[in-house]
């Protein structure tokens, strides 16, 4: 007779763990059909209880027998490897993308940086060309009207007056800056306050005046 392991367990009240033990220990003989364990039990080895016990029982059908899985073959391997290969691929050319977009984005500021500061010595230099027509007026002027000399010597690049554009310079440090004296500059200063709002070269923002030194001539306001 032979049993599987369920009917074996329920005809011999026996745990499947200890059917199983002694299953690994070769205390009981079975063979393996359809991927199902049979027990084989003589008929002989059974007392005339068990065998009747047997006798009435109702015919068992096996069930039909479980489908094992499938066993990993070499061509599934190589067929994942390809698989994640392909992913990999995919992610470096994402990766690629995004670094060619970053250095180009990294060269578009360098050449924009780059301007900028060209920007900034080309209005130093035409601020400069502004100071020094301006020294050659003063000059100009002291030589006229006995004002006092400028020394020129002692003026550089670092000590121009800050401008607000090329050539527009404001008007208080304008005058600090070619010699001009306090009370001397309060006149100058009510000269722009008279004219502004009817001379074009007068400009006025947030209450300081500036001069274009780069578009006008302001020598007739200096006296």
């Amino acid at each position: 007779m032979r049993f599987s392991i369920d009917e074996y367990a329920k005809t011999f009240k026996m745990s499947k763990e200890m059917i199983h033990n002694k299953i690994r220990t070769k205390r009981l003989n079975y063979i393996i059909e359809g991927g199902i364990t049979y027990i084989i039990v003589p008929r002989s080895s059974l007392n005339d209880e068990k065998r009747k016990e047997l006798s009435n029982e109702p015919k068992v059908v096996p069930s039909a027998p479980v489908p094992q899985p499938q066993k990993t073959t070499v061509g599934m391997i190589i067929a994942l490897y390809q698989k994640e290969n392909q992913q990999l691929k995919s992610k470096i050319k994402e990766l690629e993308t995004k670094i060619d977009s970053l250095v180009n984005d990294k060269e578009q500021m360098l050449i924009a940086e780059r301007q900028r500061i060209v920007d900034i010595y080309t209005a130093k230099d035409e601020q400069l060309k502004s100071i020094l027509d301006v020294i050659n007026t003063k000059l100009l002027l002291s030589q006229d009207q006995g004002v006092q000399d400028i020394d020129i010597t002692a003026t550089t690049v670092t000590q121009a007056p800050p401008a607000l554009a090329s050539g527009i310079i404001e008007l208080k440090r304008y005058l600090k800056f070619i010699g001009v004296g306090s009370e001397e500059r309060k006149k100058i200063k009510r000269h722009f306050e008279s004219a502004f709002g009817s001379d074009v070269r007068i400009i006025q923002k947030e209450g300081e005046f500036y001069v274009d030194l780069s578009k006008y001539d302001y020598t007739d306001l200096l006296v």
